[in-house]
């Protein structure tokens, strides 16, 4: 349980409730050669550890309740989106230009499911949108002109390199230099109070409001799993940037959805933030600055709040404004090339960077909350795709083989005992049931996802 004790210490967990923690190990789920299967545990071992401390305060028990992770669950989870099926339809992962191209002098991959990010990239080639025109653009330049031309047109490319071309990489140094998870207290203004929870299932979250900033899916599965916890969360997007459907499908579970345009709706922010009790984002750092969105300013007009920071690359050094992915963070950090063979990158088995990052950030809101219900004050968590990477990367014992699993492309387990099916404005849903558990608490979402912003931008 190293990597657990791991997440729970940068959590500023107490080390005395590590106890509580127990795990059902299966070898099979997960295979890589990166300890991809450990390092998932103990993200959703650490966040079940979280909602057990919250939930066993607002109780009034004198015990944490007991926390049991499933290895099996925890697999199933970080897939999420390959077992969703929507009235029997699987949904498509990625997009014809989201791969990896042969360039001049190595490899590059690209970004490209959303359609602005899929013409920012073709702009920046001057291609049109066929793959055979986009392969022969990439064929005849060098890996770095195209990570640098794609970015500086706001698209997303990125090159491939090793664990140690990232270390001395500049962007590299500055996550290096941050902890996995950052907690900050912003000022002592007293938090609002929470009131005892009872009865079943517990729900640590219950009377929270939660409003969710955040895309894609690491920030969408950290307020998955508040809306879990009782939560009331309310998920704002700008009207001109639809998400994907089956991704907001997938992440939507526990939540409600709202149409909001920051420009021209401040009144109708104002409201919303002056009712919440954590802001999470999950957009680029800075991008959401010039609303009055970052955090001390949160702070001021909503004192006692626990702001939750999601990004790719860090808030700082070169890459700190750039936009990024899942599949690129393992590109440029080194675990595409960790994880290749044949002459030709790879991938992990899951989009581990999100999933993991997700988990992490929602027990680092967790935790806020209970410190902040012992010593007041405002709070700001933060958690980084990269920095996640650098963690996976660490765990893995200098020299040593894939770690104790089938070789990848190895079945796992079967999902089945880990998968539900419910009814939906969407329609029939079979979905991927949440990992994190603990005793007395909930075992599944009471709310199914509903359409993207159908639901109004007002608490309920």
């Amino acid at each position: 349980m190293t990597d657990t004790a791991d997440a729970w210490s940068a959590l500023g967990g107490d080390p005395g409730l590590l106890a509580q923690v127990t795990a059902v190990e299966r070898p099979e789920a997960l295979p890589a050669r990166l300890p991809v299967r450990r390092v998932a545990r103990a993200c959703v071992a650490a966040c079940a550890l979280a909602a057990a401390e919250l939930a066993a305060r607002r109780a009034g028990l004198a015990e944490v309740p007991a926390v049991r992770v499933d290895d099996g669950a925890v697999a199933t989870a970080f897939v999420s989106e390959r077992h969703l099926r929507v009235d029997g339809r699987a949904p498509v992962s990625f997009a014809p230009l989201s791969r990896f191209w042969r360039t001049a002098d190595g490899w590059v991959r690209t970004h490209a499911n959303y359609p602005h990010h899929r013409e920012r990239l073709l702009a920046a080639l001057g291609v049109p949108g066929d793959p055979d025109a986009v392969a022969a653009a990439l064929a005849g330049r060098s890996a770095r002109e195209v990570e640098e031309t794609v970015s500086a047109a706001g698209g997303l490319a990125v090159a491939l390199r090793t664990p140690a071309q990232w270390a001395t990489h500049p962007q590299g140094a500055a996550v290096a230099r941050r902890p996995l998870v950052e907690g900050v207290r912003l000022d002592s203004a007293p938090g609002p109070d929470l009131p005892r929870v009872a009865g079943g299932p517990l729900l640590p979250a219950a009377g929270v409001r939660v409003l969710d900033l955040t895309r894609v899916i690491a920030g969408p599965v950290a307020t998955r799993v508040l809306g879990l916890l009782g939560a009331d969360v309310l998920r704002v997007d700008p009207p001109g940037l639809p998400e994907i459907a089956d991704q907001h499908a997938d992440t939507g579970f526990g939540k409600r959805s709202a149409l909001l345009d920051l420009a021209s709706g401040r009144d109708a922010f104002e409201e919303l933030l002056a009712g919440a009790d954590v802001v999470v984002t999950g957009y680029r750092p800075g991008a959401l600055d010039r609303f009055g969105l970052d955090p001390r300013a949160l702070a001021e007009r909503r004192p006692g709040v626990v702001v939750a920071q999601l990004s790719a690359w860090g808030v700082d050094g070169p890459w700190g404004g750039r936009r990024g992915f899942d599949s690129l963070v393992q590109v440029a950090t080194g675990i595409a090339a960790t994880e290749g063979g044949g002459g030709r990158p790879g991938a992990l088995p899951a989009q581990a960077l999100d999933h993991g990052s997700g988990y992490l950030l929602a027990a680092a809101v967790l935790r806020a909350l209970t410190d902040r219900a012992e010593a007041g004050g405002s709070r700001l968590v933060r958690v980084t795709l990269a920095r996640t990477a650098r963690w996976l990367l660490e765990s893995a014992p200098a020299g040593a083989a894939p770690e104790d699993a089938p070789a990848a492309g190895t079945p796992g387990p079967e999902p089945g005992p880990w998968l539900a099916g419910t009814d939906s404005p969407l329609g029939r849903l079979r979905y991927a049931l949440p990992p994190v558990t603990f005793a007395g608490g909930p075992r599944d979402w009471t709310r199914p996802p509903g359409p993207w912003g159908a639901d109004p931008a007002r608490w309920e």
